[in-house]
């Protein structure tokens, strides 16, 4: 959440950079005037709180002093001045917690360099690799839904039987291809970062501390009987692993790594490129996360959207970075680079990577700080996360991009010691 005293000293800052995000004026004025009436509160209720203690006090010098009819009337005062600041105290922690409702809802400060947009046709293409367009074959432009059926490597239909549409069931040598790459990419990670595997199914907090809740609940699978939440993406845990925490600056930038699946209900997108592994519901992926000082964090973002890329060229894919505009990133991130793949077979640009810098903002609804080493209060730690790479839409370009005139469909050569040596899928008998 933003710093409630941004609001306080400069509402008309905290305004003008939230409606770069299109967020409606009233309510960052709604939100200073909720705030305005929690503080005049919580002063009432500590105006009452001090006179029961002085009363408290008077009661037991009344009856030290043998003076029991002055101790009973003082104590009278003291009960009802009690009752006050009880009544007092509900209508305080009522208003702040009208506060903090306001902020969990209102998006992060976007970055000054972040573009100004107000969609995602106003995203900047930052640069593409390669430079030239690659020449695609007639064979490279059969979808990758009906390649995996020909091949036997992707079976919607029997997904979809067990679990109902857009939950795909991987097969053979496709299911191997999304074993292979989990373990390329954490193996290119670990020179830098801590691989850890997190729980997927997260409490209602976790989920809070990252953003999801409660603005994007309709979005994610809820395990009622439990309270559990299956996670979007690891980020939501590797984001809560210190939560409460005060860390010590010695030991940031702390960067972690993690592969699980990734669970979305992906509710607005009915009838939206829903063929194949265009949008699916589940999905495995390979997180990069970091907690790390102000200072640290742009650099760390420019070295997690290099590794992204470095995955991707590995791999022999055609990619474009785009620097998303202030109406296009997260609710979270202060600022965005997505990493797009094209996939000739479906002709189409596919998001694959999201890289957001999301300065404090997920650190203060977790409460994540650390202790400056030249000393000093603690301060909160700046949250960074990327995706480098989600597989479902990479393995629909791998396997579009590798097909032959044969039906035969050639994997990148980076990919064979997780793949047996074998890096030709054999065109259907």
């Amino acid at each position: 959440m933003i710093d409630i005293r941004l609001v306080r000293d400069d509402t008309e800052a905290v305004t003008a950079a939230l409606a770069r995000r299109g967020v409606d004026p009233a309510e960052v004025v709604r939100l200073a005037a909720l705030d305005v009436a929690a503080r005049a509160a919580v002063g009432e209720r500590d105006e009452v709180r001090a006179t029961v203690k002085v009363l408290s006090k008077q009661v037991g010098e009344a009856r030290r002093a043998g003076d029991t009819a002055l101790a009973e009337r003082v104590a009278d005062d003291s009960r009802a001045a009690g009752n006050r600041e009880r009544e007092l105290n509900a209508v305080a922690e009522g208003a702040q917690d009208a506060v903090r409702q306001a902020l969990l809802y209102l998006p992060n400060l976007p970055s000054p360099d972040a573009p100004d947009g107000a969609g995602e046709s106003d995203n900047v293409v930052a640069r593409t690799w390669p430079e030239a367009d690659p020449a695609y074959t007639e064979a490279q432009r059969v979808p990758h839904w009906d390649i995996g059926v020909e091949l036997g490597l992707l079976d919607m239909e029997r997904g979809a039987k067990l679990s109902g549409s857009m939950f795909p069931l991987y097969r053979g040598f496709g299911a191997r291809l999304v074993r292979a790459l989990t373990s390329f990419a954490l193996d290119s990670h670990s020179d830098e970062f801590e691989e850890v595997r997190p729980p997927t199914m997260v409490l209602t907090a976790t989920m809070v501390s990252t953003g999801h809740l409660p603005k994007f609940e309709e979005e994610a699978y809820h395990l009622e009987r439990d309270d559990l939440w299956a996670i979007p993406t690891a980020e939501v845990p590797l984001t809560s692993m210190w939560r409460g925490d005060v860390m010590e600056e010695s030991d940031l930038p702390l960067k972690l790594t993690a592969g699980t699946a990734c669970f979305r209900r992906e509710a607005g997108a009915a009838g939206r490129d829903t063929r194949g592994l265009l949008r699916v519901h589940e999905f495995d992926k390979v997180e990069l996360f970091a907690y790390s000082t102000p200072d640290q964090a742009p650099a760390l973002l420019e070295s997690m959207v290099a590794r992204a890329e470095a995955l991707l060229r590995q791999l022999g894919l055609q990619y474009r970075v785009l620097d998303l505009c202030t109406a296009d990133i997260g609710n979270s991130a202060a600022r965005t680079f997505d990493l797009e793949v094209y996939s000739p077979g479906v002709d189409q640009w596919l998001e694959v990577s999201s890289v957001s810098w999301c300065t404090d903002y997920q650190a203060r609804r977790a409460n994540i700080r650390y202790r400056p080493e030249s000393g000093g209060s603690p301060q909160f730690v700046h949250t960074l996360n990327g995706s480098a790479l989600a597989w479902a839409r990479i393995w629909a370009a791998l396997v579009e991009n590798g097909r032959r005139a044969d039906g035969s469909v050639v994997l990148p050569e980076v990919l064979a010691p997780y793949l047996r040596g074998q890096t030709v899928i054999p065109a259907a008998g």
